[in-house]
């Protein structure tokens, strides 16, 4: 690899490519864009963005931003797709180093130093933090809330923090370019869980993903529950594809919302029978089905008790937390069982 160092003056390192792809997020992108420009890093940078079909005037603020400065470059990505628009990108660009943006992502000002630094103290192919979701909103809170709890989105350190060191997958990531290229960047045929799957093929080429506490990016969560629930069945799906096409590197914390959705579903439905024999005079002994739906519900409320904060999140995230566990977990068993139509259809938008 190319020597990262641009001086002597260290901290100050080699050019840095930002890759962005966009889809009808003009909500976002401009604040994404500001705290890419905002960056304490001193090395050269650029910052490419690949704008799918949008039709909300995305395309036109992404062009006015490249008007007003020159080192923002707008590619046109006609398929749309999230891996489709990071590989438009990065081959646009040129820079020794990419650091992925997504547009609902807001990077911290030191953000890509520690970045870099952490990479050449590591020798890791990708460096990558904490997804830290934040909302404005007190829907957007609650989803949050759930994000950076073990009991939402199944404890990983990205989520919820945890020791510096080796990892499975990161969120979003600072590359080598060099590692990008050996293993062929991103399978385009992937539409969500992209970023596990080309990790996976990055470890298994020799190269080390490495997680830092010291990165955190701010994440705005889905606005309300349909394109939450829209987002969660999605990567469900994605995921139960994933583990299908690699079962041996599927962990078992993926497993746990498919199995509380097939154990409900059962329950709910062998409990409905005993109503049933009830009804017939027969003996209800299947009634007892509906223990597993009241295990469940006994959880959620426990997981209320001991983690919802402010009285307007409360009772949102006794929402928010089925939703994101039903969606993902039903997407995830649609997906293992190759049950859905069309499943790169599901980017999760």
């Amino acid at each position: 690899m190319a020597d990262l160092h641009a001086g002597s003056d260290a901290p100050a390192l080699g050019g840095v490519s930002y890759v962005m792809p966009v889809l009808n997020d003009v909500s976002n992108v401009r604040n994404a864009v500001d705290s890419i420009l905002a960056q304490s890093y001193s090395g050269p940078f650029d910052i490419t963005i690949a704008v799918g079909p949008s039709i909300d005037g995305t395309l036109e603020l992404v062009e006015d931003l490249a008007r007003t400065d020159d080192r923002i470059h707008v590619i046109v990505n006609e398929v749309g797709s999230t891996p489709s628009g990071l590989n438009l990108a990065i081959r646009a660009s040129s820079h020794p180093v990419v650091v992925r943006v997504d547009a609902h992502s807001i990077l911290p000002v030191d953000y890509t130093r520690i970045a870099v630094e952490t990479m050449e103290r590591t020798g890791a192919d990708n460096v990558g933090g904490i997804m830290d979701a934040r909302g404005t909103t007190p829907f957007e809170r609650a989803v949050a809330l759930a994000y950076t709890t073990k009991v939402g989105l199944g404890g990983s350190a990205f989520h919820v923090g945890g020791g510096e060191g080796p990892a499975e997958t990161v969120y979003l990531g600072v590359f080598r370019r060099t590692a990008l290229e050996r293993v062929g960047l991103f399978d385009e045929d992937i539409k969500r869980g992209q970023d596990w799957e080309l990790n996976l093929r990055i470890r298994e080429s020799g190269g080390l993903i490495w997680f830092t506490p010291d990165l955190r990016v701010t994440y705005r969560p889905r606005a309300n529950l349909s394109r939450l629930a829209r987002q969660m069945l999605s990567t469900g799906l994605w995921r139960g594809e994933l583990a299908r096409r690699f079962p041996s590197a599927t962990g078992i914390r993926y497993l746990i919302p498919p199995a509380m959705v097939v154990g409900v579903a059962l329950g709910l439905i062998l409990g409905l029978i005993g109503v049933v024999q009830a009804i017939a005079g027969a003996t209800p002994w299947l009634l007892v089905g509906f223990v597993v739906p009241l295990v469940y519900a006994l959880f959620v409320v426990a997981a209320y008790v001991v983690y919802a904060r402010g009285a307007r999140t409360r009772g949102r995230f006794l929402v928010v937390l089925p939703c994101i566990h039903v969606s993902w977990g039903t997407g995830f068993v649609l997906g293992y069982l190759s049950l859905t139509r069309n499943i790169a259809a599901h980017t999760g938008r």
